[in-house]
């Protein structure tokens, strides 16, 4: 987030360059820039925020409407099965009765007393019970049906027939005597001919119906699986088939979705249907469109983004007031966030630098092997995460150089075998190094292993294939192409075309396949060859010295460094003159010279390049110190000075 911003608003350099001075002098151009970008952040950040609170809401509003729904088939479900837990009640009786012998005269009786005794004391929606039982119309409320009338043709019948024994629902009718809207529990006797009846009237059926809503709104309708619609809100619908015309797109969604909401369009209005199954047989539905269903949300969403906009401009208006005096503040706090954010980098960066600082050949090889380790990753599909994290694995995958013997990192002839094994044992010097930061236990990992072989003949524990841990085998890649494309004492950076041949020869003996060919495809990609280490083998050292005694000392110290060569100045003008028409490394300069000192030369030098500067003089004041610091000078040695600080000293600045 903080490197973001900067990179919108300030170039880092330029935030460094500012120094004490801060945001005080940050322009006006930069100040609207960076309120500008402060708006864009604040929108989208609100529009984000209002997107999540406009999904939670519907997400809500729907499992709202879902549970109305839900409570109403549960009422209908225990209200249904009352009815067929009566009918059951019922047939049990009877079927008894019927293997007693009793005669049909018995069984009427008893269906009339059940009947009374179901109107009266358990439900007044129960109107009756009858039935076709031993080949005889049994009606427990006395009703004689005419002589045309013959029970096994009949709805009831038929569908307890087809049912096999277990209750069912009929489809709803019209009672010939009362005109109500009734519908028959039924249910095969044991005999598999005769037939026990319920009559229920849907009449609360249709109220409960009616209530459906949601917040108001909407409607509601309960159907059977064919579609006839047998409660509606609205009662002119009873009766109506819905697999038919432009409601049978309801239907379909229906019977497709399972229980689910869906979206339809019904009369050119998207809606929004909710339905549960009621005893496995009718469903109930409510259907709302999505004007309705979502008006209140939009209406919240509206007012929030009004009072949010009235808010950030009354925020934005006393920001710019108190701007003078909190522009302090916030450079402060700028600068304590770069630290920040930079203060993690350069810890690990100055462990690979310590690591590298051991062999005078391979000059920033950490760090190339943690960009190539990042890159493998990047191209594996890992997250930014996992790729930060090889990169500091890399970064510090030699730490148990820091203990091998410098002249054996540093031979430049063959290593002896006992040689080459003290430089094995840096794998496991690493590791127990770096053991005990419990918080990043790969570290410790990637140090041991990533010397270990595809094959199993790697050091230090013959690990093989993906047995060897991930990270290190990544490491394992990056490490071995970095090593033939970066420049030693013997030679320089292998060509493109033998590192290829050297990467896809290891497949599968060396390296994991699968990575070697993200770095084969790497390779093919890089056509300039820039992916090696591009690095002078030879530092040029610029001395401005008015002494020439003191130009021969350094001289004598640098003999037996072969990465370094010194050039000579005996004047600020001189040196001038070189950095302007040589490749300059580093510039050694002396502060008390005749005609032009080391601060007045520093200022010509830096017109022409930003070379690394170091004093080197006989004042011992921390003042001059200081400003040199100001100036961007990168250390200060004083004379007398011992070589080996000297040399520690240019390997710090140059490596």
């Amino acid at each position: 987030m903080c490197k973001y911003r900067f990179e919108l608003i300030w170039d880092r350099n330029n935030v460094r360059e500012m120094g004490e001075f801060g945001m005080k002098n940050v322009s006006k151009r930069q100040y609207i820039l960076t309120l500008i970008v402060s708006f864009v952040a604040i929108v989208v950040l609100s529009l984000c925020t209002i997107m999540t609170f406009y999904r939670k809401s519907v997400n809500d509003t729907l499992a709202l409407a879902a549970e109305t729904v839900k409570q109403e088939q549960e009422y209908m479900n225990s209200y249904l099965n009352r009815a067929v837990d009566a009918v059951e009640v019922t047939k049990i009786t009877v079927e008894h009765m019927m293997r007693e012998g009793q005669s049909g005269q018995d069984i009427l009786n008893f269906l009339t007393n059940e009947s009374d005794y179901y109107l009266q004391d358990i439900d007044a929606a129960f109107t009756g019970v009858y039935g076709f039982i031993n080949g005889e119309y049994l009606d427990g409320t006395d009703w004689v049906p005419n002589d045309d009338y013959v029970p096994r043709e009949r709805a009831w019948y038929k569908a307890a027939v087809a049912a096999d024994g277990q209750p069912t629902l009929g489809q709803p009718y019209i009672d010939a005597q009362t005109g109500d809207i009734l519908m028959s529990v039924s249910q095969l006797l044991y005999d598999g001919v005769s037939v026990i009846s319920l009559d229920v009237t849907l009449d609360q059926i249709q109220a409960e119906t009616e209530k459906i809503k949601l917040n108001g709104q909407g409607y509601a309708f309960v159907c059977d699986k064919s579609g006839l619609v047998i409660t509606h809100s609205d009662k002119k619908d009873v009766g109506q088939d819905y697999t038919q015309g432009e409601m049978s797109v309801l239907m379909k969604g229906i019977t497709d979705n399972d229980g689910e909401p869906f979206q339809a369009v019904v009369d050119d209005k998207k809606v929004t249907v909710f339905s549960c199954s009621i005893v496995d047989e009718w469903y109930v539905v409510m259907v709302i469109t999505n004007e309705k269903l979502y008006h209140g949300i939009r209406n919240l969403i509206g007012y929030d983004i009004g009072v949010g906009i009235v808010l950030y401009i009354i925020i934005v208006f006393f920001c710019t007031r108190s701007k003078n005096s909190t522009d302090a503040i916030m450079s402060k706090l700028d600068e304590t966030n770069n630290e920040l954010t930079d203060l993690n980098n350069m810890v690990m960066q100055a462990f690979a630098k310590t690591i590298d600082a051991k062999d005078k050949y391979t000059k920033g090889h950490s760090v190339r092997v943690a960009r190539y380790s990042r890159e493998l990753v990047k191209r594996m599909g890992g997250t930014i995460r996992e790729q930060d994290e090889i990169y500091q694995i890399a970064l510090l995958h030699d730490m148990g150089k820091i203990r091998i013997p410098d002249n054996i990192i540093n031979k430049p002839g063959r290593l002896t075998d006992e040689e080459f094994s003290m430089i094995k044992l840096h794998c496991v010097n690493g590791y127990h190094i770096l053991k005990n930061i419990n918080a990043f236990p790969e570290l410790a990992v990637g140090a041991k292993y990533h010397h270990e072989r595809y094959d199993g003949t790697g050091y230090p524990s013959g690990l093989k294939g993906e047995n060897i841990p991930r990270c290190a085998r990544i490491i394992a890649v990056a490490d071995s192409y970095d090593a033939m494309t970066s420049n030693r004492s013997y030679r320089y950076a292998l060509p493109q075309k033998i590192v290829r041949d050297e990467m896809e020869k290891g497949k599968g003996s060396q390296f994991d396949p699968d990575i070697a060919e993200v770095m084969l495809s790497m390779i093919d990609e890089d056509e300039d060859y820039h992916m090696r280490q591009v690095e002078k083998m030879v530092s040029n050292i610029l001395v401005v010295d008015d002494e020439k005694i003191n130009i021969r000392l350094i001289e004598n110290i640098c003999k037996n460094e072969p990465l370094y060569k010194v050039i000579a100045a005996e004047s600020g003008k001189q040196a001038i003159d070189i950095v302007g028409n040589q490749q300059i490394d580093l510039v050694l300069l002396d502060i008390e010279m005749p005609d032009m000192d080391g601060f007045q030369t520093l200022e010509e030098i830096r017109k022409i390049t930003d070379v690394p500067v170091i004093f080197v003089t006989a004042y011992k004041d921390y003042k001059l110190i200081e400003r040199a610091r100001q100036m961007g000078v990168e250390d200060y040695i004083t004379k007398p000075f011992l070589p080996i600080v000297f040399l520690e000293t240019l390997y710090g600045v140059i490596g």
